[in-house]
């Protein structure tokens, strides 16, 4: 079941961000130092009380600077309108309601979708009066909060929680293995998904931005099952003004969490954009399965022998975080490699699902230590007791240690190579988990 999408929408200096921020200290996805890993995010994980979602800062999406607030205002309220599972509508108490807040309040009231008001900046019993006035934008009790402070924000989560929508996705069947097909508007999504199934199954169209569902589909290859997601399907033209590359990667955070593996879809002819990164970098702190598609392969300008060797070096330093996932070099439209597709999504499924064993992995930690011993540090040594597998898809290992504190971060990425290099892994990250005797029975 994928995680419910939650909108944070507001006038700029509400304090958006900072609650966004706050209750994603609760939970927050993987972050990597590795190269290439955006820092302009406008989406976060969280949890409260078993329930996981996904929390956007409409703050985080660019519009466009020359509008006026109000149109600013009714863009971001559109794509949560659009996008959202819950909408999250912040106002500030101190400022108190504004002509914005109303016209805004106005749209969310025409929404099927849930909407919860809180009024932040609330930071003392004194101020509860300030909630008053926003009864009157008609979206029912107003949840006092003070975003800095931290106050009352458990009351806000629990009213959050309440208004996600019940049921899960249709499941799939076991030896099935689902497709997520992400990427910019325009790269070729729908040509890439048509071209795989041999049929015209998706809409496809040449203005980007034609995106408006996941469309799901059954399909087999070589007797191997597969579900295609597809972020495909119709967006009425000018429903949002706002250029959609700039939020694409909401939509995309629904299909990444359904799927075993995920297909992140570049154009070769416009290189890496900040965009590509924003998306591949969800699929990979998602722990899927990844393959990189380059497509218009057909259409790359000034090829040589070389050209693939010199785009995958450019792949490997834009996407840093991505280093274990191959790379295929397709044409939709011709069908250029696009046959090899189904064998890499299964191979890299196949791998993200090993499992290796602990008397195995031990027996690879001693030659480690042998080859390069752990770091000392202050005197002290770290000892590596044992490592063994705890979870596949993505595979995550813990390395038990004398204490924990001694592990440096390279020593782990240097663990990682090695587990690479022994058994694969290729097309799937890798969790590493250190535990001190302590947590060994955890």
């Amino acid at each position: 079941m994928s995680k419910p999408i939650v909108a944070i929408v507001g006038r700029p200096n509400v304090g958006k961000s900072t609650l966004f921020n706050k209750l994603g200290r609760k939970r927050v996805s993987i972050v990597d130092d590795l190269p290439g890993v955006t820092r302009d995010r406008i989406y976060l994980d969280a949890e409260w009380l078993g329930k996981e979602f996904t929390m956007i800062d409409t703050g985080g999406i660019e519009l466009d600077t020359s509008d006026v607030i109000l149109r600013s205002m009714r863009q971001q309220a559109q794509i949560a309108m659009e996008e959202a599972d819950v909408i999250l509508f912040l106002v500030d108490g101190r400022a108190g309601l504004t002509l914005a807040d109303e016209e805004v309040g106005k749209m969310l009231r025409t929404t099927k979708k849930p909407v919860l008001l809180a009024v932040n900046k609330i930071d003392s019993p004194k101020q509860e009066s300030d909630v008053y006035e926003f009864y009157n934008l008609g979206l029912g009790d107003p949840v006092p909060i003070s975003a800095t402070n931290a106050m009352n924000l458990g009351d806000l989560l629990d009213a959050l929680v309440a208004l996600f929508p019940e049921g899960a996705e249709e499941e799939k069947e076991s030896d099935e293995i689902s497709i997520a097909v992400i990427g910019r508007p325009n790269v070729g999504k729908s040509s890439l998904v048509n071209a795989l199934l041999g049929e015209e199954r998706v809409i496809v169209s040449d203005v980007a931005g034609t995106t408006r569902d996941a469309i799901d589909t059954h399909f087999m290859a070589e007797d191997t099952k597969f579900i295609l997601i597809d972020t495909a399907g119709m967006r009425r033209k000018g429903k949002i003004d706002a250029p959609i590359e700039r939020y694409s990667v909401m939509r995309a955070l629904r299909a990444v969490d359904r799927a075993d593996v995920v297909l992140v879809v570049l154009d070769a002819t416009a290189g890496i954009t900040e965009q590509d990164k924003k998306i591949a970098g969800y699929a990979h702190e998602s722990g899927k399965a990844v393959v990189l598609i380059v497509n218009k392969w057909d259409i790359y300008e000034n090829k040589d022998e070389k050209s693939t060797l010199r785009f995958t070096d450019e792949l490997r330093i834009e996407l840093g975080f991505l280093q274990y996932a191959p790379v295929l070099y397709t044409s939709a439209l011709t069908h250029q490699r696009v046959a090899r597709v189904t064998d890499l999504v299964k191979y890299v499924a196949d791998q993200a699902s090993m499992r290796v064993k602990t008397s195995i992995l031990n027996d690879l930690v001693r030659d480690m230590i042998a080859v390069n011993p752990p770091p000392a540090h202050k005197g002290k040594q770290l000892k590596i007791r044992y490592m063994t597998q705890a979870d596949i898809r993505p595979p995550k290992f813990i390395v038990f240690v004398n204490e924990p504190e001694l592990m440096h971060f390279s020593y782990l990425r240097y663990i990682e190579n090695k587990l690479r290099e022994s058994f694969g892994f290729e097309g799937t990250p890798l969790r590493l988990i250190v535990r001190g005797r302590e947590e060994e029975e955890i």
